[in-house]
Order: structure tokens, then C-alpha cells, then sequence
């Protein structure tokens, strides 16, 4: 399928704000894009590309004083298949673990292992480990908050939500991360375009959409506890330890929101791929 995903997104501030933006499509879909994939501001100003630690594309700019409108539209090919399910996916012992995947077992700024631990074991320390496993936290996360936009803050931690029983997409990403490395399952979170292609009707205004990857059997694994059940069409941008590894944007000074639009269609329009 051709998918035809962007963003309109404006600012305001009083003053120059130097931002950090994670806009772009991760490097990972990058041989998926069937067009270009630029990012435009109005007005026109410098911004240079890097790429951090976590494999993201992340973009530096400086805000002027005023409004200031950072867009982007793209096609992407994508197969809209279900995320996998593999029930027989083992569960690695620690010394299996390589290097580089340890350091999504260890707590993080929104992910508190420590203020959970006690609460994972009661809950799932007598579970098998493995698919299952991660299966059956991602259940009680989903049943466990209740979803309401309201209720979104920046602050808002894994503990938090989990005493405070709402939240968003984050929310549930954030608690379900922190119960899996609770449980020796190294755990990431994962943002990006989640459409509402797959589903029987459009459900609310279009939104970037979090979800988190659990390693398993040598390989990450898509899971998502805001939803609790494979969905189609997800178009990754960025990776972390949690989501102050993976914002959207981060600011470096006071600007206010004034535009968020955001889109994920198919693109019935565009030529077939060859």
C-alpha cells in the first residue's frame, strides 16, 4: 500500500528558540519512501540534519520571534500487515543479552524500574517467561488506564499512570516498558504515524502515536498496549529509552503551540510502484 503521511505544525514564541525536532521518517523506512522527504518552514530558516545515538534523524533549527510553521508530506510504500505475533518467541537470560540491547533493561527518566519493580513481581512473577509474558503485560496495561487526552502532561511518568490509572498513547508505553524491564525484558519505546486505515471508522483527530519494541528471541518485537491487538500501517520516526529520547520536538526556551495537523492516508493517487 501507498501511504501518503505528513504534518503541519506551528509555533509561536516571543524571542529566538533554538528547537530539536525528530520530524523525519527513521533511517530504518528510508527505502520505503516512493517521494522526497523534505521539511519546510515558513518562514524560511537554516536546519541541518544529524543522526543521534538511537539511529533517529533529528533536525537542528532556530525559531525567529513570531510564528513559525515546520511541514513535511511524503508517500511511503508500506505492506499493512498485522505486527507480528510470535508466541513461541523465547525470552533471553541475561548473559544471552548483546551489549547494545542491556541498556533497555535499565530505568530511564518516564520508565521507574525502581518504584515499579515490587508491583511487576507481584503482578507477573509467576508467569512463564517469554512472548506470553510480554502479552500478558501489555493486557493489564490496556485494561489498567483509561484513555483520555485530557488527562496528557509532559511530567507525566511510568508510576504516575500507573497510580493515576489514565493517560495516552506515551502512558501506556511508559508503564508497560517499565513492568517489561521489571521483568528482565529489555524494552524500548517507539513513536511515529499510527493511521486509521485498519480500522472500521476514523476514531478521533489525527495524532503521532507511541508505542514500544521488547526484544525476544534475537530480534525486536513491535507490541502495543494502547490498542491490545496488531495493527497495520505504522511508519516509525524515532526510537529511545522513552519518550525524552524520542520527542517530536524539544525546545530550548518558551514557545507556544498554535497549529497541529497531522495526516496518514492512502495515497490513492499516486502511480504504481514498479
Amino acid at each position: 500500500m501507498l501511504i501518503r503521511a505528513g504534518y503541519d505544525i506551528s509555533f509561536f514564541t516571543e524571542q529566538r528558540v533554538p528547537m530539536l525536532a525528530a520530524l523525519s521518517v527513521h533511517a530504518s523506512r528510508n527505502k520505503d519512501l516512493r517521494t522526497s522527504q523534505r521539511i519546510f518552514t515558513q518562514p524560511d530558516v537554516p536546519l541541518y540534519d544529524y543522526v543521534d545515538t538511537f539511529g533517529n534523524i533529528c533536525t537542528r533549527l532556530t525559531l525567529p520571534s513570531g510564528e513559525t510553521t515546520i511541514s513535511c508530506g511524503f508517500v511511503i510504500e508500506d505492506p499493512f500487515t498485522p505486527d507480528l505475533v510470535v508466541p513461541g518467541a523465547r525470552q533471553h537470560a541475561l548473559e544471552e543479552l548483546p551489549d547494545d540491547v542491556l541498556l533497555f533493561l535499565l530505568g530511564s527518566r518516564y520508565c521507574e524500574t525502581d518504584r515499579l519493580s515490587e508491583v511487576a513481581w507481584q503482578l507477573f512473577g509467576n508467569l512463564a517467561p517469554g512472548w506470553g509474558l510480554v502479552q500478558a503485560i501489555v493486557g493489564w496495561v490496556h485494561h489498567h488506564i483509561r484513555f483520555d487526552y485530557l488527562t496528557a502532561r509532559p511530567t507525566k511518568t511510568a508510576w504516575d499512570v500507573y497510580q493515576e490509572q489514565v493517560g495516552v498513547c506515551r502512558d501506556y508505553a511508559h508503564l508497560a516498558i517499565a513492568l517489561c524491564r521489571c521483568m528482565n525484558i529489555p524494552a524500548r519505546y517507539c513513536t511515529g504515524y499510527m493511521g486509521d486505515m485498519d480500522l472500521p471508522a476514523i476514531v478521533g483527530d489525527m495524532d503521532f502515536s507511541a508505542w514500544f519494541e521488547a526484544y525476544l528471541d534475537g530480534q525486536w518485537y513491535v507490541f502495543d498496549a494502547r490498542h491490545n491487538y496488531p495493527r497495520r500501517g505504522r511508519i516509525l520516526m524515532a526510537r529511545g529509552r522513552d519518550a525524552a529520547d524520542a520527542a517530536l520536538t524539544t525546545t530550548f526556551g518558551p514557545v507556544t503551540l498554535t497549529r497541529f495537523e497531522i495526516y496518514t492516508d492512502e495515497d490513492r493517487l499516486a502511480p504504481p510502484v514498479p
